[in-house]
């Protein structure tokens, strides 16, 4: 295996996919395939575990992931604003039924009953 950058092992593994995939794959063939995929698949772990940032990079990473949590910070608040919007359209129903009962509630109390 010649393959040494991290694009060429990801090549390499979706070639080995597709011969795995394809029907005339025998399964020894297959099997041999999967071993060069495992040990392929460990190199390019090591590639990832051992690989460091720039300053430069670390700071842009450093932004999109700031960017990121604030547009899912904004979809929640916004789902939280729909929501507070479906409450508070529900809660005029709600307090008309509310209301019904205090009068029903008064109207007992005012007989005498508990």
């Amino acid at each position: 295996m010649a393959e040494g950058t991290f694009d060429d092992i990801t090549e390499r593994l979706d070639e080995i996919i597709a011969q795995v995939r394809s029907k005339d794959t025998s399964l020894e063939r297959s099997l041999d395939l999967f071993d060069e995929a495992i040990e392929l698949g460990s190199r390019a772990v090591d590639m990832v575990d051992s690989f460091e940032l720039s300053p430069r990079e670390a700071d842009m990473l450093d932004e999109q992931e700031a960017a990121a949590a604030a547009a899912k910070s904004g979809d929640v608040a916004s789902k939280l604003g729909d929501a507070a919007s479906e409450v508070a359209g529900a809660a005029p129903e709600s307090r008309a039924a509310s209301g019904s009962a205090d009068a029903a509630d008064a109207d007992v109390v005012a007989a005498g009953g508990a």
